[in-house]
């Protein structure tokens, strides 16, 4: 179940910290490191601060982009610890971890963490169904990267252990994955415009809002299949149309 569950590192800056995170999370039994961006690939200081989970460093899948490392996830989540302009639904580590090792069981699943110095971009936060945030202490919240993710890979295997004692059930319920959604983003921006819903030259927020709409909803993926049916069905009704007949 842990094998499905990937943490990705997104535009790291200092390989020591891609190292101590292979420590981290090996320790609590997860295997599956993505990069995404690094400044800088895993070097003998990545190797030395791993503390003997060199395996993990060396299995490290690297990507240009968050979305390819994402491409056939069922449920991203995204670490943020900062208020944003526009809200996201928002877990804490237990949670977050709990629904992560449920869905394990049918999906891949990422837990995304962003740079040192800036974390994730909004546009990379968009991509996540959910974001996780750690409660610390507001007067001093200052985490690594290493700490971060160690905290929420122990709230992972914490999650993970009661499925040794009994056997896990399956949960019936498949959800798109990224890649379908953003699909269907794409499908759904398009449609907009050929309505002029969206101006072109004033495209605003809705796009943005929308997203944050069908993140919060989360299509199951027979909803998934009836919307993307809806979106076709009104192209083809556009253009049929005796406007836009020749």
């Amino acid at each position: 179940m842990l094998d499905q569950i990937r943490i990705i590192l997104v535009g790291t800056t200092h390989t020591g910290n891609i190292g101590s995170v292979a420590r981290a999370m090996k320790t609590m039994g997860l295997s599956q490191l993505c990069l995404v961006a690094p400044k800088e690939l895993p070097d003998g200081q990545a190797y030395a601060l791993s503390a003997g989970a060199s395996d993990i460093l060396a299995n490290a899948k690297v990507y240009d982009t968050l979305q390819a490392a994402i491409t056939d996830c069922g449920l991203v989540v995204g670490s943020s610890a900062r208020s944003r302009t526009l809200s996201w639904p928002i877990l804490e580590p237990r949670d977050c971890a709990e629904l992560a090792v449920k869905e394990a069981l049918t999906h891949p699943v990422a837990i995304v963490f962003g740079r040192e110095s800036s974390g994730l971009s909004n546009e990379e936060l968009q991509l996540c169904n959910y974001h996780v945030c750690i409660p610390a202490n507001p007067e001093y919240s200052s985490l690594n990267l290493a700490m971060a993710v160690q905290i929420v890979c122990y709230e992972l295997r914490m999650a993970f252990l009661p499925s040794q004692q009994q056997p896990a059930v399956e949960d019936d319920v498949a959800y798109p994955t990224s890649e379908q959604m953003q699909s269907f983003y794409q499908h759904l921006e398009t449609t907009l415009n050929d309505t002029g819903f969206i101006i072109k030259q004033h495209p605003g927020v809705v796009m943005t809002k929308l997203k944050r709409l069908f993140t919060r909803a989360r299509p199951e993926e027979p909803e998934y299949n009836i919307l993307r049916g809806i979106l076709t069905s009104v192209q083809r009704f556009g253009r049929n149309t005796p406007n836009n007949k020749e």
